[in-house]
């Protein structure tokens, strides 16, 4: 077999994969880029025209449904493989991969079963093609698209629609510009009506990818003859027209074998007194021959295009698999590394949310500089520190004893039972931190793209941060309390002992005793106390900040998963494959993405080892 004839092999190996892998969508006769990119033979022809015959005839077997009206209800894409002298002949359907055909006849009936499990046992007809391959010594490399047969009238059991639909489906397969037109018209019709010239004519005005069979002609009325069409003067293509001699009726009544149906043919033509001079130029075997030697030309030609949409698509099919992940390995080992290099993903991610490398982390010193401030402010201190609960809180200090000097007491109780107040904003600063740290976490899962393929590791983490977290708030809280009981546990002694100096400062002392119990004497103690607890309040809105990022934040950042990665290294091999339990529709899309890439990469490798010398 010569290099070429590998490479249309090669070909056909090509399109019979992207079919297998689903690179060909024949559901909407749209072809994917490669598909299109590569040769194929498209056999179009009127109802009756003989172009079941013509197929039979290349491929040297009897195996298309025949009868009236419309036979062929969907297209046939025939790919015929070339294998050694002597290798046994047998047929594969797509859509039965693992079963092989050697008796023809059971071909035939599971083309017919194939349609009509689409269409119905009606007339009815579908544009999802019927994909078969044939393995034969005696066959040329070639893909063949056999298409329904054009109509002009729908028949009983036939949508009005039909001869549109079926003009549609053709011509969809026809206007690739990779696609070659084998053209079959009979030769006891006029060519000047015929429908496979007149489609191609539309499709291919400069007839560069037509190929014209005349069919038929034994059945010419006696004393004509085709040589008008044949020898280019009816109608001129670029390439020469080839006839054909079909079976007749009666040898495939009688299961004539195609080898003694091609021997009759060429007797036909080498002792016809009107095409023995054309004899080397017509028959199924010449035009099979033909056909091979064009698409030869034009793989050549397409080689460049070809190899560059290969590698193209090679580029974005790693890309995807990049996108996708790589499959999982396996052994225990290699899943905990995996499960561990996705949290340092998912860790990455958290900290740059923190950090200020994606949007927010802003938000928790959002808490703190207007969420604390703000609830500061609108602690009720002064209703606390009215004229009237401090001359109440005053005197239930002293009891049935007068103070003497300064009201200790009455301080002591104004300032503590002011000072918890401030518990409220510590605490909800720690919740509202804690509330955007989770925040975060749902969105740092979110964006790990890496994660996206492992739902299960997915909820784990997300379930192993929120505990994480909540241990966080709780000691937290519990220190920002600390800080508030503190500052009420103990008394800044240096305020307080500014106090008398102010008031001598103030007046008479002689004065200070008459207004002991006046108004102005409970509004000073107030002033004074407000003044305290404002000294107080700006030290929190420090404090709290730092115990909050100390507690929450500083430990989110280092020690968020510490508690998951003690767990998970505990775990069995079973237990880590569970958390690697990959969605299987992104399983599916991997697996189909690696085929695809290895077949791309197959034929990228097989193309570059052809030898290109002529």
């Amino acid at each position: 077999m010569s290099s070429m004839e590998s490479l249309i092999g090669l070909v056909n190996r090509i399109q019979r994969a992207c079919t297998v892998l689903g690179d060909y969508g024949g559901g909407d006769n749209s072809f994917s880029s490669l598909w299109e990119a590569l040769p194929s033979v498209a056999v179009v022809g009127g109802q009756s025209s003989g172009k079941s015959s013509v197929l039979e005839s290349i491929v040297g077997k009897d195996f298309l449904p025949r009868g009236s009206g419309i036979v062929t209800r969907r297209p046939l894409v025939l790919q015929l493989h070339q294998t050694d002298d002597g290798s046994p002949e047998y047929a594969e359907f797509l859509h039965l991969p693992k079963r092989k055909y050697t008796d023809f006849a059971l071909v035939r009936k599971e083309i017919q079963d194939e349609t009509d499990r689409v269409t119905g046992k009606t007339k009815q007809i579908s544009p999802v093609p019927i994909h078969l391959s044939i393995y034969s010594p005696n066959v040329v490399n070639l893909t063949l698209i056999d298409l329904p047969g054009l109509t002009k009238v729908a028949v009983e059991g036939q949508p009005e629609s039909v001869v549109q639909d079926i003009e549609s489906m053709v011509h969809s397969y026809v206007e690739k510009p990779n696609c070659i037109i084998l053209a079959i018209s009979p030769a006891n019709q006029d060519i000047a009506t015929s429908d496979a010239i007149k489609l191609a004519r539309e499709v291919d005005p400069s007839g560069e990818r037509t190929f014209g069979v005349m069919t038929k002609l034994d059945l010419m009325d006696k004393g004509t003859n085709a040589l008008d069409v044949l020898e280019g003067r009816s109608y001129r293509l670029q390439y020469p027209w080839v006839g054909i001699v079909n079976r007749s009726q009666a040898d495939i009544n009688k299961n004539v074998d195609m080898i003694i149906a091609r021997r009759k043919e060429r007797e036909y033509f080498a002792t016809s007194p009107d095409y023995g001079h054309l004899a080397s130029k017509m028959g199924s075997e010449y035009l099979a021959k033909l056909l091979s030697k064009h698409l030869e030309s034009v793989i050549r030609a397409r080689i460049p295009s070809i190899l560059s949409l290969i590698n193209k698509t090679i580029d974005e099919l790693e890309a995807e698999m990049d996108h996708l992940g790589r499959p999982i390995a396996v052994d225990a080992g290699a899943q905990l590394y995996t499960i561990l290099e996705l949290c340092r993903a998912f860790d990455r991610i958290f900290k740059e949310h923190l950090d200020g490398g994606r949007p927010g982390g802003d938000r928790i010193y959002g808490v703190f500089d207007n969420q604390l401030p703000a609830a500061l402010r609108k602690l009720p201190f002064d209703r606390h520190l009215s004229i009237q609960n401090v001359r109440k809180v005053v005197s239930e200090a002293d009891g049935y004893q007068p103070h003497l000097i300064a009201p200790e007491q009455g301080y002591r109780r104004l300032i503590e039972s002011a000072l918890n107040y401030f518990r409220g904003p510590a605490e909800a600063s720690v919740d509202a931190v804690h509330f955007v740290l989770k925040e975060l976490v749902r969105k740092s899962i979110a964006e790990t793209q890496e994660l996206k393929r492992f739902p299960t590791l997915q909820a784990e983490l997300a379930a192993a941060s929120g505990e994480a977290l909540e241990k966080f708030r709780d000691e937290s809280k519990k220190t920002v309390i600390r800080l508030v009981d503190m500052e009420s546990s103990y008394l800044t002694v240096e305020f307080f002992r500014r106090l008398p100096q102010e008031v001598e400062k103030g007046g008479n002392p002689d004065s200070t005793n008459v207004d002991r119990y006046a108004e102005g004497h409970f509004r000073r103690i107030g002033s004074n106390v407000s003044s305290y607890i404002h000294m107080v309040s700006e030290t929190l809105k420090i404090t709290v900040p730092k115990a909050v990022v100390y507690c929450q934040v500083r430990e989110a950042k280092q020690s968020l998963l510490n508690y998951f990665y003690t767990q998970i290294g505990k775990k069995e091999g079973k237990q880590l494959a569970q958390m690697l339990d990959e969605d299987p529709a992104l399983m599916e899309r991997r697996q189909q993405c690696a085929k695809r890439l290895e077949l791309y990469k197959q034929a990228r490798d097989e193309i570059d080892s052809v030898s290109w010398t002529h």
